[in-house]
């Protein structure tokens, strides 16, 4: 994935941010040099999984298949003391899928926070035939394998551990401003996916980055 792609992808979730009056901790927007200069902070951020993150899943084709995330808080699951939970904001574009997968140690609640809809599909991890049975909002909601569930603006829904899901924006609807909130993430061991993919993408440099990633950043671990 070119580094122009990032950026553009960075700038574009700065716009929804400001449209929706979001606001971020001030070193969302630090450079390599602020990092530098606060190398505690600057591991901390790291070792938590906290700051901006875009992938294409190693497929090469983030129009399509890719996220932009944003993690705003987040413990370690080594660290048995760390915050017990973490909070993301997602960037989905129109028809811009992440791929079938699950968590074994994150259980998950999926916000439409606004723009379009947001599309989620689910599979078991076993009995791939077997009915679906999730909350949205409290209700209990039962749909067959790969039967879509439609969020709308304002709506969410608790996707259990072990339940293999993909999600994408509606076409025709807008980009989709989601929220994560979950217990503790993490990206380097908790991710299966169902098909051969990559979670981070190798970034071909083909201009400065507008901010580094939060695997960029540097940390202890």
């Amino acid at each position: 994935m070119k580094r122009s792609a990032v950026n553009a992808a960075l700038r574009q979730a700065e716009d929804t941010l400001t449209e929706f009056r979001w606001a971020l901790p001030a070193w969302a927007r630090w450079q390599p040099s602020d990092f530098a200069a606060n190398p505690e902070t600057a591991a901390f951020l790291c070792d938590h999984q906290m700051g901006w993150d875009v992938t294409d899943f190693g497929l090469g084709d983030f129009g399509r298949r890719g996220l932009t995330l944003f993690c705003v808080r987040n413990g370690m699951q080594s660290d048995p003391n760390s915050v017990p939970y973490a909070e993301k904001l997602l960037f989905v574009a129109e028809d811009q899928e992440t791929p079938f997968h699950c968590h074994h140690v994150k259980m998950e609640d999926i916000i439409n926070r606004g723009g379009g809809n947001l599309i989620i599909e689910f599979r078991h991890e076993d009995e791939r035939d077997a009915p679906i049975s999730i909350m949205v909002d409290g209700r209990k909601v039962t749909l067959a394998p790969d039967e879509p569930l439609r969020l709308t603006p304002g709506e969410s829904v608790t996707i259990p551990r072990r339940l293999y899901h993909r999600f994408y924006g509606e076409p025709g609807h807008g980009l989709v401003f989601c929220g994560e909130v979950s217990q503790v993430n993490d990206d380097n061991v908790d991710n299966y996916f169902l098909e051969p993919v990559g979670r981070f993408s190798s970034i071909e440099a083909n201009e400065p980055p507008l901010y580094p990633l939060w695997n960029e950043t540097g940390g202890t671990a």
